[in-house]
């Protein structure tokens, strides 16, 4: 009976990767049907008996919670358009050189892609590069390559830079001074190498070609892309200086406490009310006053209730024993040396990454990284392995597009504004090259941690 529940707790799993890899699926409709169905027989089935409440317990409550408010900010902040009028800033200040314009607004994206989604810097920046680069009349591709490679470099700055690192932080108690301490020297190695890489072999080739897409004219722009020009010069005129200083002002306050304040539920929260408070609506009575419950309306809820369906999937390969044996074949294959360890970490990592879901396969190796580190366990050293893992899981994304939902947002804008020279193919072709050199430079990273402070 055991084998057949791991079975089907194994069939429930599978059926949360095959509908997040199927594009017009709602993933979350069948996540939370696997979820229940898993937790159903898991219940029924299992030899040792347990309470209902432990599935609620599973559930990693101030992650959800600290997702939730991250993502009321954001909403709050593309309220006020204030990305919009960042993004607008730089537009105009280097639209007249193109090797600047390339350089700058890829550093701001990538810088902004360890703080926000990756898909809401897609959808922010993609419009305004291709807008730009119609009216200097060069080639938008070289730019969006640019962009697109190094948000998935950006994810390791941070421990909110992505879902999945939001996940290992808060499961083994990672500050943002931890990231920065072992992760920002590869962050600026790789970041500056893929640039100058694309400036030299890609960027070049197009200096002196002048572009005009082949369209006669654009679709009709969703209501989550940028404006058209002659509307960028209305927003200009009304985002209020004020407004847009004080919610600069109280996004660098909200950083500086993630950095000081090691709980991520208290400093999500109390965050979510700071911008709630400093950016009051106007209500039918014409006074401005504070409304979240305005905001919670516009906040996407999707990924906080994946990751819940997750957790008690999690819940369930534990009690039919599927982490048990996974840790065990992990300790028997683990070889003695830290360094071919860490090796094997990034790669299977980042090449799960690649035809996965990030995030399953974040959950899934959480608990397996968790018996290497065990003093009780192997006792391997956790800082590298850590490195490793963060490494692998942001970085294998660039392997396919469709390990990447920046990558798929990019093919999806590109068509849509005729940028006939990005498609899947090259995306496929330059972003493989640049998730090999990406960990190629890992491993080199942490041949050199290693061999140095272990």
């Amino acid at each position: 009976m055991i084998l057949f529940l791991q079975l089907f707790v194994i069939f429930c799993f599978v059926i949360v990767i095959i509908a997040l890899f199927r594009e017009k699926t709602d993933f979350l409709t069948y996540s939370v049907a696997a979820m229940l169905a898993a937790a159903t027989a898991t219940f029924i089935f299992s030899p040792e008996p347990f309470s209902i409440d432990e599935f609620i317990l599973s559930i990693d409550w101030s992650i959800i919670f600290f997702l939730i408010s991250l993502f009321t900010i954001v909403v709050i902040l593309e309220e006020q358009l204030i990305f919009q009028e960042i993004s607008l800033r730089i537009t105009k200040k280097f639209s007249t050189n193109t090797r600047q314009f390339f350089w700058v607004i890829c550093l701001i994206s990538t810088l902004s892609a360890a703080f926000i989604e990756d898909v809401s810097v897609a959808v922010i920046f993609i419009p305004m590069i291709i807008r730009t680069s119609e009216k200097m009349r060069i080639n938008p591709a070289p730019i969006l390559l640019g962009m697109t490679i190094c948000i998935n470099l950006a994810s390791t700055l941070t421990p909110f830079g992505s879902a999945e690192n939001i996940l290992i932080a808060n499961r083994f108690n990672l500050s943002t001074s931890w990231f920065f301490t072992n992760l920002l020297v590869y962050f600026i190695i790789g970041t500056f190498l893929t640039l100058f890489l694309l400036d030299h072999f890609v960027l070049r080739k197009h200096l002196n070609e002048i572009w005009v897409p082949h369209c006669e004219e654009y679709d009709e722009p969703l209501e989550s892309e940028h404006l058209e020009e002659h509307e960028l010069v209305i927003l200009e005129e009304s985002i209020n200086s004020k407004i847009f200083y004080r919610n600069l002002i109280a996004l660098f306050f909200f950083f500086i406490l993630l950095m000081v304040i090691p709980n991520i539920l208290f400093v999500g929260l109390l965050g979510m009310l700071i911008f709630v408070f400093i950016n009051p609506r106007r209500g039918e009575a014409g006074k401005k006053k504070p409304d979240i419950s305005y905001y919670f309306t516009k906040v996407d809820f999707k990924l906080p209730f994946f990751f819940i369906s997750l957790f008690v999937l999690i819940f369930c390969f534990e009690e039919v024993g599927l982490i048990g044996i996974i840790a065990d074949f992990v300790v028997t294959i683990a070889p003695d040396n830290l360094f071919l360890l860490c090796v094997i970490v990034l790669i299977l990592t980042s090449v799960l990454s690649g035809f996965l879901d990030n995030i399953p396969v974040t959950v899934l190796f959480i608990p397996i990284i968790n018996v290497l580190i065990d003093p009780l366990g192997l006792g391997f050293s956790q800082i590298p392995l850590l490195i490793a893992f963060i490494l692998g899981i942001n970085l294998g994304g660039n392997f396919l597009p469709q390990g990447s939902a920046a990558d798929m947002m990019t093919l999806e804008l590109s068509t849509k504004y005729c940028v006939d020279d990005l498609n899947y193919r090259r995306l496929l072709k330059i972003g493989g090259l640049f998730a090999l050199l990406h960990i190629m430079l890992g491993i080199g990273y942490l041949a050199l941690i290693i061999f140095i402070f272990f």
